[in-house]
């Protein structure tokens, strides 16, 4: 989702007239899209715009003594070698400085959101801060900065407005990212995104399908349908589509060959769904459920809303599809006062799930979230501890269940080829990487057979026996 916030930001830049340059050098705007999921992610934040701290004065000047002879960098707490790449040193660590003067610096996306104007202490030379659900404001704000002003905001999420632009700068030639609904109303008790990103809105039916076909005509093959509980999607429109009817209608536009959707929440997720995907060969038999915990008590004080029954229930569902379906999840371990035994109880739920890929996460205490308030907190060497040991279960569970897959044959979609002659990557319907050999002298975008040779915890190999 951040991906293609970033893509549609660009549209909206590019519908005003300016164009991309190959590096921030050169570029007048530099913006920085910014996630807060977890702290790493937010602090990296800072640490770029300190990239793009002016030179002062006093800086200049030691940089002209120093040219001279006359100047020693022991004297300051910042020495920087020359003005072209102005570069700090912090720690012993010599990072790049770029020259900033004169240019529209701004912080998107939920680290905007959540320091909103503090940012503007932190890092006076920023002028723009906006967050994700007033991205629609976006022409608004630059106009403001063109005319003159020094700095602008946009930190408004009391909205029923979704960001659709005119112009959308894809990244990728194949696959679309398509955002349906935006925000999220779940309230997970360690989650920022409802304070980030606002309450859930989703795209009018009719939007989406219009999108969909003009991308198709466009020649992408490929859509992705975005939310953070996507499965949540309700059609503001009279047409009133369920997510799993709007699904269907996207499988059925011609010239699309394959449909995903990321990310679900268990609580929405049904029956209707594995019926479309049953039904519809174009939808992906691959479907992200996050868990985040195998506990029901911990899960209870995560808000997730259903227990450990209630996700299988739902895991049965999947496994009861006419074709199989890969799932992957969610997890994060060391959320306050996880037992031993509740981390015990996420391990059996692997065991019993079988998982073809799992994201996890240490737990990270978030602004203005409840789990700030919680008791009996995780040390960090605990939670690395159990992190560790999750991750080495589910590698081993990962390679028998890719295993399984030797000797079968998949469609693939080509994205990648390797330095290596003869070598490509892409991804399966149920998007796991395929690394195969071809002699083939151009298949970036195409759809080709492949038949597993070898299996790995993360992806297979493959050789290709032909074109789809």
């Amino acid at each position: 989702m951040n991906d293609h916030d970033s893509e549609k930001v660009a549209g909206v830049l590019l519908a005003r007239g300016y164009r991309q340059v190959d590096g921030p050098e050169a570029a007048k705007v530099i913006l920085y899209n910014t996630c807060s999921i977890r702290e790493k992610a937010a602090q990296k934040v800072f640490s770029r715009l300190g990239e793009l701290r002016p030179v002062e004065a006093t800086e200049l000047r030691w940089i002209e003594e120093s040219k001279l002879g006359l100047g020693k960098s022991a004297n300051l707490e910042i020495g920087i070698p020359r003005v072209e790449d102005a570069e700090q040193r912090s720690g012993g660590v010599r990072t790049r400085r770029l020259q900033s003067a004169g240019k529209i610096i701004g912080v998107l996306g939920c680290v905007a959101q959540q320091e909103g104007e503090e940012i503007f202490e932190r890092a006076p030379w920023v002028s723009l801060v906006c967050g994700s659900a007033s991205y629609r404001k976006l022409p608004q704000l630059i106009a403001e900065l063109e005319a003159g002003n020094r700095r602008v905001t946009g930190l408004d999420t009391d909205t029923d407005e979704t960001f659709e632009t005119e112009i959308t700068r894809r990244d990728n030639p194949w696959r679309a990212y398509l955002t349906i609904i935006e925000g999220c109303d779940k309230a997970c008790s360690y989650c920022v995104v409802p304070f980030t990103r606002g309450p859930e809105r989703s795209r009018a039916s009719a939007s989406i399908l219009e999108e969909v076909r003009q991308l198709a005509e466009a020649g992408y093959s490929e859509m992705q349908l975005l939310g953070q509980t996507v499965n949540s999607y309700a059609d503001p429109s009279a047409r009133k589509m369920r997510f799993s009817e709007l699904l269907a209608a996207v499988a059925e536009v011609r010239g699309i060959r394959r449909v995903r959707f990321t990310t679900s929440h268990p609580r929405d997720f049904g029956k209707d769904i594995v019926e479309a995907i049953d039904a519809h060969p174009t939808i992906c038999d691959q479907v992200h459920l996050p868990v985040q915990s195998g506990s029901t008590a911990v899960l209870r004080a995560m808000a997730r809303t259903y227990t450990r029954e209630e996700y299988l229930e739902k895991i049965a569902l999947l496994k009861a599809a006419r074709r199989p379906i890969s799932i992957s999840t969610d997890v994060i371990v060391g959320f306050p006062g996880e037992t031993e035994k509740d981390f015990e109880e996420t391990l059996s739920l692997l065991d019993e799930v079988q998982y073809d890929n799992v994201f996890a996460f240490k737990y990270s205490p978030r602004p203005n979230t409840p789990s700030l308030k919680m008791a009996d907190a995780i040390p960090e060497e605990e939670k690395g501890r159990r992190l560790a040991i999750l991750m080495d279960r589910q590698r081993e569970i990962q390679r028998v269940q890719n295993e399984k897959l030797v000797g079968e044959t998949f469609e693939v979609l080509v994205d990648g080829k390797s330095r290596r002659e003869n070598q490509w990557s892409g991804h399966t319907s149920s998007n796991r990487v395929m690394n195969f050999a071809s002699p083939e002298q151009e298949l970036l975008g195409d759809y080709v057979q492949v038949k597993v040779v070898s299996a790995m915890p993360n992806s297979l190999v493959g050789e290709m026996i032909g074109r789809a």
